[in-house]
């Protein structure tokens, strides 16, 4: 059975920062690019960051500069450091493996 559990997210004020961490199991982690994506209200789902299995990492236009993916194969995680968050990073995060999917964690950021 694969999960993919996420954690990290809260509450936080404009120019505040969190880090999301993705727990993954039932998956060999080390050979699948890993992802996180957003949606805010009333919009769709969007892709915020990838990292391959080989460690090479795109963003969404929207947080380069801004978020940070990594990943540690030891301990099946893939990470989301986001910095300077801005109100609309608002949204429900989800990590992404394959097709399978976490249940999202809310990133709220106020201004």
């Amino acid at each position: 059975q694969v999960q993919l559990v996420e954690s990290g997210g809260g509450l936080v004020q404009a120019g505040g920062s969190l880090r999301l961490s993705c727990v993954a199991s039932g998956i060999i982690f080390r050979t699948n690019t890993m992802a996180w994506y957003r949606q805010a209200p009333g919009k769709q789902r969007e892709l915020v960051a990838r990292i391959t299995s080989g460690f090479t990492t795109n963003y969404a236009d929207s947080v380069k500069g801004r978020f940070t993916i990594s990943r540690e194969n030891g301990k099946n995680t893939v990470y989301l450091q986001m910095n300077s968050l801005k109100p609309e990073d608002t949204a429900v995060y989800y990590c992404n493996g394959g097709p399978w999917w976490g249940q999202g964690t809310q990133v709220t950021v106020s201004s």
